[in-house]
């Protein structure tokens, strides 16, 4: 089952146990499927679907951030609840020291020497961690293991 046939589902459980943050947190997901398959004319891919969750995910952050600055903080709870809602459908984050695992053996893969190979490293950790692995924890375990 993709997620959007699992959306579909849990939009019907967030009415009945009356959920609102999840109930329109999943209609928006579920319009994005829709717009990208109707508008675009895009297959809905697994990859495609958490492409939509990183980017709603990221959305939040940044609307959160500009309301704790704005001072409005029930908007930023607000936005906060759907933030942790939506992250409960990704993978699960690799830890630290998953993360430094995972790129020693990338960087092995990629033949870097050096901190001037370090792009060549995140574009293979962005390919085969996308979603899993947070691109700053990334950045900043290779400025420590690249010479």
């Amino acid at each position: 089952m993709g997620l959007k046939e699992r959306f579909e589902a849990d939009v019907k459980e967030a009415m009945r146990a009356k959920n609102e943050v999840a109930r329109d947190t999943l209609r928006l997901l579920l319009a994005e499927f829709k717009r990208l398959e109707v508008q675009e004319g895009k297959q809905l891919t697994p990859e495609l679907e958490l492409e939509v969750l990183l980017k709603a995910v990221k959305q939040r952050q940044q609307s959160i951030d500009e309301y704790e600055k704005a001072q409005r903080p029930e908007l930023a709870a607000k936005e906060k609840a759907e933030q942790v809602f939506i992250q409960g459908y990704l993978p699960k984050a690799m830890d630290e020291d998953e993360a430094r695992a995972a790129l020693k053996m990338l960087i092995a893969e990629t033949g870097a020497a050096s901190k001037k190979d370090a792009g060549l490293v995140m574009k293979a950790v962005m390919a085969k961690h996308r979603g899993v692995l947070d691109g700053k924890l990334a950045q900043k375990l290779l400025g420590e293991l690249l010479p």
